[in-house]
Protein backbone atom coordinates (compact mmCIF):
# COMPACT_ATOMS: atom_id res chain seq x y z
CA UNK A 1 0.00 0.00 0.00
CA UNK A 2 1.89 3.24 -1.01
CA UNK A 3 1.32 6.23 1.63
CA UNK A 4 -0.55 8.52 -0.92
CA UNK A 5 -2.70 6.20 -2.31
CA UNK A 6 -3.98 4.38 1.39
CA UNK A 7 -6.26 1.95 1.08
CA UNK A 8 -10.41 3.49 1.20
CA UNK A 9 -13.17 1.25 3.37
CA UNK A 10 -16.73 1.69 2.82
CA UNK A 11 -18.66 1.66 6.00
CA UNK A 12 -22.49 2.62 6.41
CA UNK A 13 -22.36 4.98 2.93
CA UNK A 14 -19.10 6.62 4.27
CA UNK A 15 -15.61 6.07 2.89
CA UNK A 16 -12.64 6.10 5.64
CA UNK A 17 -9.23 6.51 4.58
CA UNK A 18 -6.98 3.18 6.32
CA UNK A 19 -3.73 4.73 7.46
CA UNK A 20 -0.35 3.03 6.78
CA UNK A 21 1.03 1.46 9.86
CA UNK A 22 4.37 0.17 9.44
CA UNK A 23 3.87 -3.79 10.58
CA UNK A 24 6.58 -6.33 11.93
CA UNK A 25 6.17 -10.04 10.76
CA UNK A 26 6.92 -12.53 13.04
CA UNK A 27 7.75 -16.28 12.85
CA UNK A 28 5.03 -17.50 14.40
CA UNK A 29 2.40 -14.93 14.35
CA UNK A 30 -1.07 -16.26 13.27
CA UNK A 31 -4.36 -14.65 12.86
CA UNK A 32 -5.49 -14.09 16.66
CA UNK A 33 -2.82 -11.32 16.62
CA UNK A 34 -3.57 -8.28 17.13
CA UNK A 35 -4.32 -5.16 14.81
CA UNK A 36 -5.35 -1.88 15.75
CA UNK A 37 -4.61 1.35 14.22
CA UNK A 38 -4.12 4.82 15.56
CA UNK A 39 -7.22 6.35 17.86
CA UNK A 40 -9.46 7.98 15.33
CA UNK A 41 -11.43 11.12 15.82
CA UNK A 42 -15.34 11.09 15.21
CA UNK A 43 -17.36 13.88 14.56
CA UNK A 44 -20.49 15.22 15.26
CA UNK A 45 -22.46 14.86 11.59
CA UNK A 46 -20.77 10.73 12.06
CA UNK A 47 -22.61 10.73 15.64
CA UNK A 48 -25.63 11.44 14.43
CA UNK A 49 -25.76 8.78 12.25
CA UNK A 50 -25.49 6.20 14.84
CA UNK A 51 -28.23 4.86 17.30
CA UNK A 52 -26.86 5.34 20.42
CA UNK A 53 -29.59 4.97 23.61
CA UNK A 54 -29.43 6.93 26.82
CA UNK A 55 -29.76 5.29 29.60
CA UNK A 56 -29.64 5.19 33.53
CA UNK A 57 -25.72 5.28 33.67
CA UNK A 58 -25.17 6.86 30.27
CA UNK A 59 -25.27 5.51 26.67
CA UNK A 60 -25.35 2.14 25.10
CA UNK A 61 -24.62 1.53 21.61
CA UNK A 62 -24.88 -2.14 19.87
CA UNK A 63 -23.06 -3.40 16.89
CA UNK A 64 -23.85 -6.12 14.63
CA UNK A 65 -20.74 -8.51 14.39
CA UNK A 66 -20.53 -11.94 12.38
CA UNK A 67 -19.01 -14.21 15.62
CA UNK A 68 -16.49 -15.05 13.35
CA UNK A 69 -14.87 -11.58 13.57
CA UNK A 70 -15.01 -11.51 17.40
CA UNK A 71 -11.67 -12.85 17.60
CA UNK A 72 -10.34 -9.62 15.94
CA UNK A 73 -12.14 -7.55 18.19
CA UNK A 74 -10.87 -9.47 21.48
CA UNK A 75 -6.78 -9.49 20.46
CA UNK A 76 -4.67 -11.92 21.53
CA UNK A 77 -4.88 -12.08 25.19
CA UNK A 78 -7.83 -9.28 25.14
CA UNK A 79 -5.59 -6.57 24.71
CA UNK A 80 -7.10 -5.25 21.75
CA UNK A 81 -10.70 -4.62 23.35
CA UNK A 82 -9.04 -3.34 26.78
CA UNK A 83 -6.94 -0.69 24.40
CA UNK A 84 -10.18 0.11 22.36
CA UNK A 85 -12.21 0.34 26.54
CA UNK A 86 -9.23 2.17 27.40
CA UNK A 87 -8.66 5.00 25.16
CA UNK A 88 -13.16 5.36 24.35
CA UNK A 89 -13.60 5.36 28.25
CA UNK A 90 -16.01 2.64 27.62
CA UNK A 91 -16.89 -0.99 28.25
CA UNK A 92 -17.22 -3.58 25.22
CA UNK A 93 -19.11 -6.49 25.64
CA UNK A 94 -18.79 -9.55 23.34
CA UNK A 95 -20.92 -12.57 23.22
CA UNK A 96 -19.36 -15.90 24.14
CA UNK A 97 -16.82 -17.60 20.78
CA UNK A 98 -19.15 -19.21 18.46
CA UNK A 99 -22.22 -17.46 19.53
CA UNK A 100 -24.20 -15.02 17.41
CA UNK A 101 -25.21 -11.84 19.08
CA UNK A 102 -24.28 -7.74 18.83
CA UNK A 103 -21.66 -6.81 20.63
CA UNK A 104 -22.91 -4.20 23.39
CA UNK A 105 -20.61 -0.70 23.93
CA UNK A 106 -21.20 1.09 27.11
CA UNK A 107 -19.88 4.19 28.41
CA UNK A 108 -20.37 7.83 30.54
CA UNK A 109 -19.98 10.01 27.03
CA UNK A 110 -21.83 9.83 24.18
CA UNK A 111 -18.62 10.63 21.67
CA UNK A 112 -16.71 7.56 23.49
CA UNK A 113 -19.24 5.68 22.37
CA UNK A 114 -20.10 6.36 19.24
CA UNK A 115 -15.89 6.43 18.88
CA UNK A 116 -15.67 2.75 20.44
CA UNK A 117 -18.28 1.48 17.31
CA UNK A 118 -16.14 3.40 14.52
CA UNK A 119 -13.37 1.79 15.56
CA UNK A 120 -14.78 -1.31 16.00
CA UNK A 121 -16.77 -1.05 12.38
CA UNK A 122 -13.02 -0.11 10.87
CA UNK A 123 -11.23 -3.64 12.53
CA UNK A 124 -14.39 -5.66 11.36
CA UNK A 125 -14.46 -4.42 7.92
CA UNK A 126 -10.44 -4.41 7.53
CA UNK A 127 -10.21 -8.09 8.28
CA UNK A 128 -13.85 -9.18 6.26
CA UNK A 129 -11.52 -8.03 3.65
CA UNK A 130 -9.49 -10.84 4.63
CA UNK A 131 -11.51 -13.96 4.70
CA UNK A 132 -12.41 -16.02 1.43
CA UNK A 133 -15.44 -14.97 -0.31
CA UNK A 134 -18.15 -17.80 0.32
CA UNK A 135 -21.14 -16.64 -1.78
CA UNK A 136 -21.26 -15.08 -5.08
CA UNK A 137 -23.61 -13.52 -7.46
CA UNK A 138 -24.36 -14.97 -11.17
CA UNK A 139 -26.87 -15.42 -14.05
CA UNK A 140 -27.31 -19.28 -14.36
CA UNK A 141 -26.15 -20.20 -17.92
CA UNK A 142 -26.99 -24.34 -17.44
CA UNK A 143 -29.62 -25.03 -19.79
CA UNK A 144 -29.63 -27.97 -21.49
CA UNK A 145 -28.89 -27.26 -24.83
CA UNK A 146 -26.02 -25.01 -23.36
CA UNK A 147 -24.44 -27.57 -21.67
CA UNK A 148 -24.34 -30.10 -24.67
CA UNK A 149 -23.01 -27.28 -26.79
CA UNK A 150 -20.16 -26.85 -23.82
CA UNK A 151 -19.49 -30.67 -24.35
CA UNK A 152 -19.07 -30.72 -27.78
CA UNK A 153 -16.73 -27.85 -27.52
CA UNK A 154 -14.62 -29.60 -24.43
CA UNK A 155 -14.77 -32.94 -26.68
CA UNK A 156 -13.08 -30.68 -29.66
CA UNK A 157 -10.77 -29.37 -27.98
CA UNK A 158 -9.74 -32.73 -25.93
CA UNK A 159 -9.66 -34.13 -29.92
CA UNK A 160 -7.17 -31.27 -31.21
CA UNK A 161 -5.43 -30.05 -28.51
CA UNK A 162 -4.86 -32.59 -25.67
CA UNK A 163 -1.03 -32.64 -26.67
CA UNK A 164 -0.54 -28.99 -26.36
CA UNK A 165 1.21 -28.34 -22.68
CA UNK A 166 -1.05 -27.91 -19.56
CA UNK A 167 -4.27 -29.00 -21.68
CA UNK A 168 -6.25 -31.58 -19.82
CA UNK A 169 -9.94 -32.18 -19.48
CA UNK A 170 -9.48 -31.25 -15.40
CA UNK A 171 -9.58 -27.78 -16.21
CA UNK A 172 -12.96 -27.65 -18.01
CA UNK A 173 -15.85 -26.54 -15.83
CA UNK A 174 -18.81 -28.70 -14.76
CA UNK A 175 -21.40 -27.97 -16.90
CA UNK A 176 -23.86 -28.34 -14.23
CA UNK A 177 -21.81 -25.19 -12.89
CA UNK A 178 -21.44 -22.70 -16.14
CA UNK A 179 -22.53 -18.84 -15.24
CA UNK A 180 -22.15 -15.38 -15.92
CA UNK A 181 -20.62 -14.34 -12.11
CA UNK A 182 -21.95 -10.67 -11.40
CA UNK A 183 -19.66 -10.46 -8.15
CA UNK A 184 -18.93 -12.15 -5.28
CA UNK A 185 -19.44 -11.88 -1.48
CA UNK A 186 -18.44 -12.48 2.32
CA UNK A 187 -21.46 -13.48 4.16
CA UNK A 188 -20.09 -14.73 7.82
CA UNK A 189 -23.46 -15.52 9.65
CA UNK A 190 -27.05 -16.46 8.41
CA UNK A 191 -28.29 -12.94 9.30
CA UNK A 192 -25.93 -11.55 6.30
CA UNK A 193 -27.18 -14.33 3.81
CA UNK A 194 -30.76 -13.15 4.80
CA UNK A 195 -29.76 -9.89 4.04
CA UNK A 196 -28.54 -10.66 0.88
CA UNK A 197 -31.23 -12.29 -0.25
CA UNK A 198 -33.72 -9.76 0.58
CA UNK A 199 -31.31 -7.35 -1.05
CA UNK A 200 -31.71 -8.93 -4.51
CA UNK A 201 -35.64 -9.13 -4.37
CA UNK A 202 -35.57 -5.67 -3.58
CA UNK A 203 -33.19 -4.85 -6.69
CA UNK A 204 -35.42 -7.55 -8.92
CA UNK A 205 -38.87 -5.11 -7.71
CA UNK A 206 -36.46 -1.68 -7.69
CA UNK A 207 -35.32 -2.11 -11.26
CA UNK A 208 -34.15 -5.64 -12.72
CA UNK A 209 -37.96 -6.29 -14.03
CA UNK A 210 -38.08 -2.65 -15.37
CA UNK A 211 -34.68 -3.25 -17.45
CA UNK A 212 -35.60 -6.81 -18.41
CA UNK A 213 -39.60 -5.81 -19.56
CA UNK A 214 -40.79 -8.71 -17.58
CA UNK A 215 -38.84 -10.85 -19.66
CA UNK A 216 -35.96 -13.50 -20.09
CA UNK A 217 -33.27 -11.72 -21.51
CA UNK A 218 -31.52 -13.67 -24.83
CA UNK A 219 -28.32 -13.59 -24.48
CA UNK A 220 -25.37 -15.32 -26.97
CA UNK A 221 -22.22 -16.44 -26.48
CA UNK A 222 -19.44 -14.96 -29.24
CA UNK A 223 -16.21 -16.14 -29.65
CA UNK A 224 -13.44 -17.20 -26.67
CA UNK A 225 -10.95 -15.23 -24.88
CA UNK A 226 -8.36 -15.35 -21.61
CA UNK A 227 -7.19 -13.10 -19.25
CA UNK A 228 -3.40 -12.85 -19.34
CA UNK A 229 -1.45 -11.35 -21.95
CA UNK A 230 -0.27 -14.40 -22.93
CA UNK A 231 -1.86 -17.64 -24.75
CA UNK A 232 0.51 -19.49 -24.32
CA UNK A 233 0.53 -18.89 -20.97
CA UNK A 234 -3.52 -19.57 -19.91
CA UNK A 235 -4.68 -19.62 -16.72
CA UNK A 236 -8.63 -18.78 -17.29
CA UNK A 237 -10.23 -19.09 -21.17
CA UNK A 238 -13.67 -17.77 -21.17
CA UNK A 239 -16.99 -17.00 -23.37
CA UNK A 240 -17.63 -13.82 -23.83
CA UNK A 241 -21.54 -12.83 -23.55
CA UNK A 242 -23.50 -10.23 -25.11
CA UNK A 243 -27.47 -9.41 -25.69
CA UNK A 244 -29.09 -10.92 -28.76
CA UNK A 245 -30.76 -7.75 -30.04
CA UNK A 246 -27.54 -5.32 -29.62
CA UNK A 247 -28.57 -3.71 -26.34
CA UNK A 248 -26.95 -3.14 -23.17
CA UNK A 249 -29.56 -3.78 -21.03
CA UNK A 250 -27.88 -7.10 -19.43
CA UNK A 251 -24.73 -5.41 -18.71
CA UNK A 252 -26.54 -2.42 -17.06
CA UNK A 253 -28.28 -5.05 -14.82
CA UNK A 254 -25.09 -6.19 -13.83
CA UNK A 255 -23.64 -2.76 -13.19
CA UNK A 256 -26.48 -1.46 -10.98
CA UNK A 257 -26.44 -5.19 -8.90
CA UNK A 258 -22.91 -4.45 -8.12
CA UNK A 259 -23.61 -0.90 -7.32
CA UNK A 260 -26.53 -1.80 -5.11
CA UNK A 261 -24.64 -4.51 -3.25
CA UNK A 262 -21.58 -2.33 -3.00
CA UNK A 263 -23.69 0.48 -1.48
CA UNK A 264 -25.04 -1.64 1.70
CA UNK A 265 -21.47 -2.77 2.59
CA UNK A 266 -21.98 -6.74 1.41
CA UNK A 267 -19.61 -6.39 -1.75
CA UNK A 268 -16.59 -4.77 -2.28
CA UNK A 269 -16.05 -2.88 -5.34
CA UNK A 270 -13.18 -3.92 -7.67
CA UNK A 271 -13.97 -2.69 -11.26
CA UNK A 272 -15.75 0.07 -12.58
CA UNK A 273 -17.76 -1.84 -15.14
CA UNK A 274 -18.86 -5.47 -14.82
CA UNK A 275 -16.97 -7.99 -17.14
CA UNK A 276 -19.37 -10.27 -18.43
CA UNK A 277 -18.06 -13.54 -18.84
CA UNK A 278 -18.84 -17.23 -18.72
CA UNK A 279 -15.58 -19.39 -17.72
CA UNK A 280 -15.08 -22.30 -19.61
CA UNK A 281 -11.70 -23.39 -17.88
CA UNK A 282 -9.67 -22.74 -15.46
CA UNK A 283 -6.18 -23.84 -13.89
CA UNK A 284 -7.53 -23.49 -10.42
CA UNK A 285 -10.01 -26.70 -11.37
CA UNK A 286 -6.67 -28.84 -11.72
CA UNK A 287 -6.22 -29.34 -7.75
CA UNK A 288 -9.89 -28.16 -6.65
CA UNK A 289 -12.94 -28.74 -8.94
CA UNK A 290 -14.97 -26.59 -6.67
CA UNK A 291 -12.92 -23.19 -7.02
CA UNK A 292 -15.73 -21.81 -9.16
CA UNK A 293 -14.54 -18.01 -9.83
CA UNK A 294 -11.93 -17.61 -6.86
CA UNK A 295 -9.34 -15.83 -8.84
CA UNK A 296 -10.14 -12.92 -7.40
CA UNK A 297 -10.61 -14.20 -3.59
CA UNK A 298 -7.64 -13.88 -0.97
CA UNK A 299 -4.00 -15.97 -1.19
CA UNK A 300 -3.90 -17.92 2.06
CA UNK A 301 -1.49 -17.31 4.71
CA UNK A 302 0.60 -20.28 3.01
CA UNK A 303 0.94 -17.60 -0.17
CA UNK A 304 -0.73 -17.70 -3.23
CA UNK A 305 -2.11 -20.81 -4.89
CA UNK A 306 0.41 -22.28 -7.48
CA UNK A 307 -1.04 -22.65 -10.31
CA UNK A 308 -0.03 -24.28 -14.02
CA UNK A 309 -0.98 -22.46 -16.91
CA UNK A 310 -1.55 -24.07 -20.47
CA UNK A 311 -1.35 -23.18 -23.89
CA UNK A 312 -4.23 -22.21 -25.36
CA UNK A 313 -2.78 -20.70 -28.43
CA UNK A 314 -4.26 -23.55 -30.46
CA UNK A 315 -7.59 -23.77 -28.70
CA UNK A 316 -8.18 -19.78 -30.19
CA UNK A 317 -6.78 -20.50 -33.62
CA UNK A 318 -8.95 -23.62 -34.22
CA UNK A 319 -11.94 -23.29 -31.88
CA UNK A 320 -12.78 -19.63 -32.04
CA UNK A 321 -16.28 -20.49 -34.03
CA UNK A 322 -16.56 -23.75 -32.29
CA UNK A 323 -17.69 -22.47 -29.05
CA UNK A 324 -19.77 -19.60 -30.53
CA UNK A 325 -21.36 -21.79 -32.89
CA UNK A 326 -22.07 -24.42 -30.02
CA UNK A 327 -23.29 -22.44 -27.32
CA UNK A 328 -25.63 -19.91 -29.54
CA UNK A 329 -28.53 -18.20 -28.13
CA UNK A 330 -29.07 -18.94 -23.80
CA UNK A 331 -32.68 -17.46 -21.95
CA UNK A 332 -30.92 -15.62 -18.77
CA UNK A 333 -33.50 -15.93 -15.79
CA UNK A 334 -35.01 -12.80 -14.86
CA UNK A 335 -32.81 -12.04 -11.60
CA UNK A 336 -29.58 -13.17 -10.71
CA UNK A 337 -28.72 -16.25 -8.08
CA UNK A 338 -27.21 -16.01 -5.04
CA UNK A 339 -25.16 -18.75 -4.38
CA UNK A 340 -22.83 -20.61 -2.22
CA UNK A 341 -19.12 -20.80 -2.71
CA UNK A 342 -18.35 -24.35 -1.79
Amino acid sequence: MEVLRPQLIRIEGRIYRKNFIQEQTYQHEDEDDDFYGEPMECSEELGDSYVVDQTERGFQCAVSVPSLLFKYIIGKKGETRKKLEMETRTSINIPKPGVEGEIVITGQQRGGVISAKTRIDVLVESFRRKQPFTHFLSFSLNQPDVQEGFLKFQEKVLEKCSMDRGVSSCLFQNPAKLHLTIGTLVLLNDQEIQWACELLQQCKEDFINKIAGGKALLAEMLGIEYMNDDPSMMDVLYAKVHMKDGSDRLQVIADQLVERFVSSGLMMKEWDKVKLHATVMNTLFRKDPTAEDRNNAPASKSGPRERESFDGRNILKNLVTCITGSLGIISLPETSCLQTSI
